[in-house]
């Protein structure tokens, strides 16, 4: 047989071949231009030879596959380009169309070449590698944990572009299948079974035979579907049946998406088209829809800033070059609150010993037993055992003595947001730690370099801002004050990453990045409520921009009562002009006259009732000096406002040398505050819109609604000389 570069391809005396997929020089196997040739070489090799009986797919590493690799997908937007302005578009266009559906193809040929294939996949099998299991005609999971299976595309602001629309409506519920794609959850083995995605699940070390067992059995080498009279799970698409899923389907996804995600959209009429046709054409409708979505802004967006930056980032790129790996082996942890407990647990669940303290032995275990619960909800539902816990509770000691934290590589603060009781803390755990143990404080708005001037080593001083929940957000700054050193960011970034968490490296300054923007829409949204915007529209008109709650309900989740200190100490060190009046009264007749402190004390902008739904507070309406006729506001106004309000602080942070990566920026508005997904992070939203166009709007919106909204001088030189925030990384890659 041939050679391959990604394959081992043997045959054993039943006439049963063996694909082992297995790219060198790579931790994952995925789908490259390179990868899709040799499949279709190995299914022409299984089909013409007559001595053998069908082949088995499996993986030589610990991972099935990731999937495609996206950058192949860039490739083929740029080659589009080129051709465009060389052959013109039509012959681009059929280029780009003939690229994107060569998997489908591929996999279409293994499915009818006449042999039966299957899949034995053991650890992750994600997007196309799950769309290569599918059309496969037998597939076994290993019932390993890490064993998952998935169609996540719709997260980078794709679909599965090969044959996954198609086949997953053919093997269940048309409305299970809507769920799953639109989702893109990754779904364990034993489930996978249930949902009928998959035939068998086996221990890891009985797949491949398992799999050839089926083969050497008289496994059928023709899929259901190409079966005559083959009929869907949920009948015809125009029928009762059909009726009953349809109309809905499209009201969920208009309520979801807010017709922001064009790939969600592309899903509803694959499937619908789909189910109508053949498999052989409605394989030929998913991949035009898929190449129309590989050219929409926004998939191009989200791929950028969901898959490659944050991608580099968790792999590194922003870590001192010159600075070895850390071993960081023991973590001490001060304030054992909702914060501190919530990173002892992260910490412990990494593998790492946790020296959890407080001013008292009893609220150390407080902390502690936070982390209990944590871990004991995994274990009732399943994705943790009894011994996981046990072993996660003894990694954490928790004490009410400072001198425990000897022996740290790294101690951080997480204590009440105070310069003072920040500094005698500092004072006590430097007094203990050994020299080059590294401090960080988990402060979200104090400058670390004030901080650090309590600090006897600022070298050694770094800021670890978590957001909360920590065990739920996937980001964590890590803040670069002014003497901060080489050493104290990399073991930051380590230790970041070693928590499977995404780190962004940010330059001092009050809120640092996160919090101004997040900052800057909650006061947007109190803005309008001082207007007279109904609040019910002011939330919606949040989600319809494509943040995940309104501001209201968001400000009720952090505090409003922090929102209200963090003001007044805004106010105290900076003076009254540094803050927003109308903000500062609306603040303090909710929590000092009101008593409204948010969701901790059950009310806030909205009530929290014992049992049912939370609900707006009634007596907002009644706060508004001039409340506003809803069917007189400009809606689409409203979704400008909430998103150019924090695109400008976010280019404010770049001008003031805060941020200095756009990809930091990106993936930190997404994972850090869910801003809009579709436009790939604040950064992208102008990038994407082009500077000109954004100070336009600016512009107008100043005009309107005041110097909020005027553009920074950064934003204005762009929008003169057509650059955009990117240009300077693709010079520095070049």
């Amino acid at each position: 047989m041939s050679a391959y570069t990604n394959f081992r391809l043997e045959t054993d005396a039943d006439g049963i071949a063996l694909a082992t997929w297995d790219m060198p020089g790579r931790s994952m196997n995925v789908i490259t231009m390179e990868v899709m040739d040799e499949l279709e070489r190995i299914v022409e090799t299984v089909a013409a030879d007559a001595g053998l009986k069908g082949c088995v797919i499996t993986s030589g590493k610990e991972q099935f596959s990731g999937g495609a690799d996206l950058t192949m997908l860039q490739g083929l937007g740029a080659e589009y380009e080129r051709l465009k302005a060389t052959a013109g578009e039509e012959e681009a266009m059929r280029h780009f169309f003939e690229g994107a559906r060569r998997l489908n193809l591929v996999f279409r040929k293994l499915e009818t070449c006449g042999k039966p294939f299957a899949a034995a996949i053991h650890g992750l099998c994600l997007g196309g590698a799950f769309e290569l299991a599918l059309s496969c005609h037998h597939r076994i999971l290993s019932d390993d944990d890490k064993t998952r299976v998935g169609l996540p595309e719709i997260k980078v602001g794709l679909f599965p572009g090969g044959g996954g629309t198609q086949r997953v409506p053919r093997l269940m519920q048309t409305g299970d299948a809507l769920q799953m794609l639109f989702k893109g959850e990754q779904i364990r083995a034993p489930m996978a079974k249930g949902m009928g995605l998959v035939h068998a699940v086996a221990p890891r070390a009985e797949i491949v035979e398992k799999a050839k067992a089926w083969i050497r059995d008289g496994g059928s080498a023709v899929a259901p579907w190409d079966v005559p009279k083959y009929k869907a799970p949920s009948g015809k698409v125009y029928s009762p049946a059909g009726m009953m899923i349809w109309p809905p389907a499209n009201a969920i996804y208009r309520r979801e998406t807010h017709d922001n995600y064009p790939a969600a959209k592309a899903i509803l009429h694959s499937v619908y088209e789909g189910l109508q046709l053949p498999m052989d054409l409605a394989l030929k409708v998913e991949s035009r829809y898929f190449t129309n979505i590989l050219r929409t802004k926004e998939a191009q967006a989200m791929i950028r800033t969901l898959f490659i930056s944050m991608g580099e980032i968790n792999k590194g790129a922003r870590r001192p070059k010159d600075v070895p790996p850390t071993a960081i082996k023991k973590v001490g942890v001060v304030g054992a609150g909702f914060m501190g407990a919530g990173v002892a647990y992260v910490t412990a669940e990494a593998g790492m010993e946790v020296v959890l303290v407080d001013q008292s032995l009893e609220a150390a275990e407080k902390g502690k037993a936070h982390a209990q619960k944590l871990i004991t909800d995994r274990v009732n539902k399943g994705r943790a055992k009894s011994a996981d816990r046990d072993a996660l509770l003894g990694r954490i000691h928790a004490s009410g003595d400072y001198a425990d934290l000897a022996g740290c590589d790294l101690v951080i603060e997480a204590v009440f947001e105070d310069p003072q009781v920040k500094a005698e803390v500092i004072a006590k755990v430097e007094a203990v730690i050994g020299e080059g143990a590294i401090f960080a404080s988990n402060t979200s708005t104090l400058p670390i370099s004030g901080l650090a001037k309590a600090s006897s080593r600022p070298t050694d001083f770094v800021g670890i801002h978590f957001f909360s929940p920590v065990e739920k957000m996937l980001l964590v700054e890590i803040i670069k004050g002014e003497q901060t050193g080489d050493k104290a960011i990399a073991t930051a970034l380590d230790y970041v990453r070693a928590i499977k968490k995404t780190p962004i490296l940010v330059n001092d300054s009050r809120g640092f990045f996160a919090n101004r923007c997040v900052i800057a829409y909650l006061e947007e949204g109190h803005r309008m409520l001082a207007e007279g915007v109904p609040p019910a529209m002011i939330e919606n008109a949040g989600k319809m921009a494509g943040m995940p709650v309104g501001p209201l309900s968001l400000n009720d989740e952090v505090g409003i009562d922090l929102g209200l200190k963090i003001l007044k100490a805004t106010e105290a060190q900076l003076g009254p002009d540094a803050v927003d009046p109308i903000q500062k009264a609306l603040l303090t007749e909710l929590v000092e006259k009101q008593g409204r402190l948010g969701r901790k004390n059950r009310k806030g902008f909205y009530d929290y009732p014992e049992s049912g739904q939370k609900r707006l507070w009634p007596a907002l309406r009644e706060m508004q000096a001039e409340p506003l006729p809803a069917d007189e506001i400009d809606v689409a106004e409203l979704k400008q406002r909430f998103l150019v309000v924090q695109a400008l602080e976010a280019a404010r942070t770049v001008q003031e040398g805060v941020i200095t990566d756009p990809r930091e920026a990106d993936v930190g508005s997404i994972l850090g505050f869910g801003f809009a997904p579709f436009t790939g992070g604040a950064l992208s939203y102008i990038d994407f819109m082009g500077a000109k166009r954004f100070v336009e709007l600016a512009r107008t919106l100043e005009a309107k609604h005041g110097p909020r909204f005027a553009p920074p001088d950064n934003l204005v030189a762009m929008a003169e000389s057509g650059g955009r925030f990117y240009d300077a990384l693709k010079k520095k890659a070049a």
